[in-house]
Formats: C-alpha cells, sequence, structure tokens
C-alpha cells in the first residue's frame, strides 16, 4: 500500500475519510502559493493535489483557469512544479501529487520527470486526460519509482473503462462527481455516489470524489461513501480574494466535515 492509500485508510478507519486540497503552482506567485498549501496541510487536509498551470486546461473551470493563466502570465516554469513539492513536503508531512496533463510530461521526458518528482518527494500525478490503455510508458516508470498514478473516472464510463481506472491505479482513483468541468456547485452531482457504487463492484477499495464539493456539509456526505473528498475551486477562490489566511480558513472549515455528524 502506498503512503497516500495508507493515508486515505487510516482516515476512513477514523469512521470519516480523507479530505484532498487542490491548488495550482505558482499563483499568485510561486511563493504564495506554497504557503497557501502549507497552510492547507496545517489545517486539516490529509493530502495535497498541486495543479501545473497548462496553456489547454480543458478540464477546469473558470476560477481555476484565471489562476494558471495568471500563473503563466507570471512566468510559472515547470521546474516550479518540482520546487513547490520539495518547499512543501520539507515543512509538512503530507502527501503532495501534481495533477497534470499529460503532454508536459511527455515534453519534458516521462522518466526524467518522474525521477525529479521523487527527489522533490512528491507521491505521484494526477493525469486528468491520460487513461490507462495508452499509459504504458507512464505504468513503467511508475512501476519504477513507486510514485502513484491516479486514473479519472467519470459517470459516462464504461464498466470495462472504470475496471482499467481500478486496476491501474496507484493511491486513488479520482471519481468525477459531475459531467464537465471544475468549479463548486450549489449541489454535488448524484451520480457520484452510482459511481463510487460502480467502482467499488469492479473493486475499488480507495475511491475520491471531487469536482463541485465546497462546503463541510458535501464533504460528509460524500464520505457517508467514498474514501476521500477532494476540493479545488474554492480553496483557489479563497487565495483569490483572501490570499493565504483565507485559504487556512477555509480548509479547517471543510475539514470540519470529515467527521461523521453526530446526533445531538
Amino acid at each position: 500500500m502506498s503512503r497516500l492509500a495508507a493515508v486515505i485508510a487510516s482516515r476512513k478507519s477514523e469512521g470519516g475519510g480523507a479530505l484532498i486540497g487542490y491548488l495550482p503552482v505558482g499563483y499568485p506567485d510561486l511563493e504564495t502559493s506554497i504557503e497557501a498549501a502549507v497552510a492547507m496541510a496545517e489545517n486539516g487536509v490529509d493530502a495535497i493535489e498541486l495543479g501545473l498551470p497548462y496553456s489547454d486546461p480543458v478540464m477546469d473551470g473558470v476560477v481555476i483557469q484565471k489562476a494558471t493563466q495568471a500563473a503563466l502570465a507570471g512566468g510559472f516554469r515547470l521546474r516550479h512544479g518540482f520546487e513547490a513539492v520539495a518547499a512543501i513536503t520539507a515543512r509538512v508531512d503530507r502527501p503532495v501529487l501534481l495533477m497534470t496533463y499529460w503532454n508536459p510530461v511527455v515534453q519534458f521526458g516521462v522518466d526524467r520527470f518522474a525521477d525529479e518528482l521523487v527527489a522533490a518527494g512528491g507521491a505521484g500525478l494526477i493525469t486528468p486526460d491520460l487513461i490507462p490503455d495508452e499509459a504504458a510508458d507512464w505504468l513503467a516508470t511508475s512501476d519504477r519509482t513507486d510514485l502513484d498514478r491516479v486514473f479519472l473516472a467519470a459517470p459516462s464510463s464504461t464498466d470495462e473503462r472504470l475496471k482499467q481506472a481500478v486496476e491501474k491505479s496507484r493511491g486513488f482513483v479520482y471519481a468525477v462527481s459531475t459531467m464537465g468541468i471544475t468549479g463548486a456547485r450549489a449541489d454535488v452531482d448524484s451520480a457520484a455516489r452510482g459511481l463510487v457504487a460502480r467502482l467499488r463492484t469492479v473493486g475499488a477499495t480507495s475511491a475520491c470524489v471531487g469536482l463541485g464539493i465546497s462546503t463541510p456539509q458535501q464533504v460528509r456526505e460524500v464520505l457517508e461513501y467514498a474514501d476521500g473528498a477532494i476540493v479545488g475551486s474554492l480553496l483557489v477562490s479563497a487565495l483569490a480574494t483572501g490570499g493565504v489566511d483565507a485559504v487556512a480558513a477555509a480548509a479547517a472549515l471543510l475539514a470540519t466535515g470529515k467527521s461523521p455528524a453526530r446526533a445531538h
């Protein structure tokens, strides 16, 4: 079991589940993005997902797109991702994943990318536009380096695709709760519950739900059936409007949803 999977399993055994927080590297600048990630970890986030800004972020909603575009305009370079991971893992004991579209990894060199991530103390990759049956290079490299590999599963995925995602993922399977792009929503799509049930049927032991979670109540609801809740847009909005202190406060509030509701 990977360290990330162990963290998720530990939180699940406590009666709740894991809270995973997303922020883009380099927004509003590199140092602030590092401080914001550390603040999340110090306020109840169990694992950190760092997004690498990319010129064509097809899955990201408006909030995250604006942040990543600002990071790119501010001079973000791929090496800053590794620098951020190293700085964060030196200060907090949390698994740190990079979320990246696949093209930058290929351009950098798959083996080189993995080795740099290992050297920085990173846990693995979330690859939203890479499907398992097209991931031979990454499967081999992640096996060599013991990095986690998180593939996505969507409500529209066939059972065969879900089975592939479960069999090839390590750390957790990312269950996309809604069709479309990221962004906080008033209600997390009910399709998430059905998707996780389908993932369980094909063998998933660690499934985390993302896209649209923005309140402690939604975190609690998701953790009734999933192993982790992934929050992004809300935290990015907090950083945009209130800086690191607002991220810390938002993370602390979301973390109150990790434990089951107590009867009064």
